[in-house]
């Protein structure tokens, strides 16, 4: 296995709505049934501000969804394709972002102009939902996250280590991991 290995948290809101596939037994399928670019896509987008920007393509992304040590949980795997950077304005930044994000022109305004550290893109390829859902608590026991206080807040580098005690904790297939 090549590359770097991150974990990276995505709100709940936007979850679901990114990675469907993923959804939790505690959510509704109905309400995610509507046929959405963003949704159907394997190919997606996630904005972020994140002080690691080093992603590169072929490193994996382990997305976390956020909610407290017993419903934060990992649920997904994505692969790096591009990240995009210093982009230029608004219009670029939006048009990067459209077909592929959760987020409709109006909030990608918003995201835009929130503050003066511009956010980047990380376009992704979706490959993965884990079938057992290993919680922050479980990440705690496992070793790969420190504390309640040490939950990812960007893009986090995880070991291959503690990526292979997150396969086994999800009861994932092991063969997914490609050495």
């Amino acid at each position: 296995m090549e590359g770097s290995i991150y974990l990276c948290p995505i709100y709940p809101q936007y979850h679901t709505e990114l990675f469907p596939d993923s959804i939790l037994t505690t959510e509704s399928k109905i309400e995610f049934k509507e046929q959405n670019p963003h949704r159907n896509a394997l190919q997606k987008v996630y904005i972020s501000r994140s002080i690691n920007r080093n992603l590169k393509s072929g490193d994996i992304v382990v997305f976390y969804r956020t909610g407290g040590l017993y419903k934060s949980t990992v649920t997904t795997i994505g692969i790096v394709e591009s990240v995009i950077d210093n982009i230029k304005d608004e219009d670029e930044f939006i048009l990067k972002c459209r077909k592929r994000s959760v987020f409709p022109d109006n909030e990608l305004k918003k995201h835009w102009n929130f503050n003066p550290n511009r956010p980047f893109i990380v376009n992704f390829i979706y490959t993965y939902s884990f079938p057992k859902r290993p919680n922050m608590q479980m990440l705690i026991n496992l070793g790969v996250i420190k504390d309640i206080n040490s939950a990812p807040r960007g893009f986090e580098p995880i070991s291959k280590d503690q990526f292979y005690r997150i396969i086994q904790a999800s009861e994932s297939n092991e063969s997914i991991i490609v050495n």
